[in-house]
């Protein structure tokens, strides 16, 4: 009651450090005694791990049964023989905090199973889909951001006696990204609708994120290119030489990577969405596996 009311911040446990998409593989044990279950092994990529009072927990309960051996847990904070590892120095999403959860000899009560016994799969799998639509808000977010950066300083940054936004080059620049933004946003609020009403559709909710995710990396990286321009740029040479310019900025390499602009941490943010709750490479199987079963 606790994590529904807020009191309490939860957590999610599926990664190892060994099995990643391919979940299943785990190898954390949870080993059947009287009155419950004793936990055995490591979790990895843990969001909210170091500050969770509560947390989903996935386990082998049957090493031979593959996905019918997994088993999700309830664990809570204090519990004897549950502990967190040093908090991962990621390279963006700073502000939430990831680790590693390390189980030796955890004695979990059998009240404390989240479903039944060998059923941990189904648990699993009917969050994910909804988990892949919420988070693919995140991207839409990080994109308006961009554009919040970009369009006031190509219309005060001015080069050859004009703001660089008249310019054509940037002017297909920042319409690319708007288009990013609202087709993005579109299909989330679309496959949200659906959702509301019911309907939920694996395929896109992978594909949502899948499009939103890879697009708002795109976008970022498109700012991050328009803060080197507006700071690296000089008055002189003629307005067909922006091509020229932005290629010299690359060429830069760490001169122009500055954290003065948020652009650099929007593009940080924005690339992790295209890992968590799935890869790109498995939203694409999964979207490619509904279609195929389709009639």
């Amino acid at each position: 009651m606790k994590l529904i009311s807020g009191e309490h911040v939860g957590a999610l446990a599926m990664s190892e450090p060994n099995a990643g998409s391919d979940v299943v593989s785990m190898k954390c044990k949870a080993d059947r005694v009287d009155g419950g279950y004793v936990l055995n092994g490591n979790k990895m990529w843990c969001t909210n791990g170091p500050i969770a009072q509560t947390l989903v927990v996935y386990a082998k309960t049957d090493v031979t049964a593959g996905s019918k051996g997994i088993t999700a847990f309830i664990i809570e904070k204090g519990m004897p023989g549950f502990s967190t590892a040093q908090k991962l120095d990621k390279l963006g999403m700073r502000g939430s905090d990831t680790c590693e959860l390390v189980f030796e000899n955890c004695f979990v009560p059998e009240e404390n199973v989240l479903g039944k016994e060998g059923k941990g799969v189904y648990v699993m799998m009917s969050g994910l889909d909804l988990e892949r639509l919420v988070l693919a808000g995140g991207p839409l977010g990080l994109m308006q951001a961009c554009l919040d950066v970009v369009l006031p300083y190509v219309r005060q940054r001015e080069q050859f006696g004009h703001p660089i936004g008249e310019f054509q080059f940037m002017q297909g620049k920042v319409a690319d990204m708007y288009t990013s933004l609202q087709s993005s946003r579109s299909y989330v609020y679309s496959v949200a609708r659906d959702c509301d009403n019911g309907k939920i559709n694996p395929k896109d909710c992978a594909g949502v994120i899948l499009c939103a995710a890879e697009r708002a990396t795109q976008v970022a990286l498109q700012a991050r290119l328009f803060s080197h321009v507006l700071k690296t740029s000089t008055n002189s040479g003629p307005p067909n030489c922006h091509g020229n310019r932005a290629k010299a900025i690359q060429c830069l390499g760490g001169n122009g990577y500055v954290n003065e602009y948020p652009t650099g941490r929007l593009l940080r943010d924005a690339k992790l969405y295209e890992i968590g709750a799935g890869t790109s490479e498995i939203r694409r199987l999964i979207i490619g596996r509904e279609l195929f079963k389709e009639q």
